[in-house]
């Protein structure tokens, strides 16, 4: 009986010396809409290539473009992100993601883990992303192919411009073309001084 007096008052006083905190994530419910889509610059479906690990409460992830629905991107786009807040989750290599996103420079983006950002479940009943934004993965892609459409990246906008873009002249075609440009000038001053006395 001595015992476990001693322990319930060990126990006690742990618990009230250091009281125990539970943290939970919080982030507020938003409906999937084109009025919380304009929130972000940036919205695609994408593979993760890599990710760096946690340094000072930071890290980044970059991803493969597979669908973009809102932004100008690279094929393969940087994601900046706090690795240590309450409601950070894991980033890992091959998971398949629809980032929400805001320009955090030209060729980078920061996520907030309270965006609608979500991972790519394949068990529907482990999906939890599904209860809580109240609609599934497909059908969120649906809505942003339906109402955003899908984009090309700027590497894919590159490639199909690569034959209309201007060619910088070799240099015998820079020679020619100043020759006949300094001809045109020359023959103009003496039409000019013939005509314009």
């Amino acid at each position: 009986m001595k015992i476990r007096s001693i322990i319930l008052f060990v126990f006690t006083c742990l618990v009230l010396i250091k009281p125990t905190e539970i943290i939970a994530c919080q982030c507020p419910l938003t409906n999937l809409s084109l009025e919380e889509c304009n929130k972000y610059d940036v919205i695609y479906r994408g593979k993760i290539v890599s990710v760096n690990p946690c340094n000072n409460n930071a890290s980044e992830a970059i991803f493969e473009i597979l669908e973009l629905y809102k932004g100008r991107v690279n094929a393969k786009f940087k994601v900046l992100f706090d690795c240590k807040v309450e409601c950070a989750q894991e980033f890992n290599p091959g998971e398949e993601w629809i980032i929400y996103s805001n320009y955090k420079q030209a060729d980078n983006a920061k996520m907030d883990w309270c965006s609608r950002s979500r991972k790519l479940i394949k068990n529907e009943k482990e999906d939890f992303y599904a209860v809580t934004y109240g609609n599934s993965y497909d059908e969120e892609l649906d809505f942003l192919r339906k109402n955003l459409g899908t984009y090309k990246t700027m590497r894919d906008r590159e490639e199909n411009q690569a034959g209309k873009r201007n060619i910088i002249p070799s240099r015998t075609q820079l020679i020619i073309t100043l020759f006949i440009s300094l001809a045109v000038v020359i023959l103009f001053l003496q039409l000019f001084k013939r005509f314009f006395k």
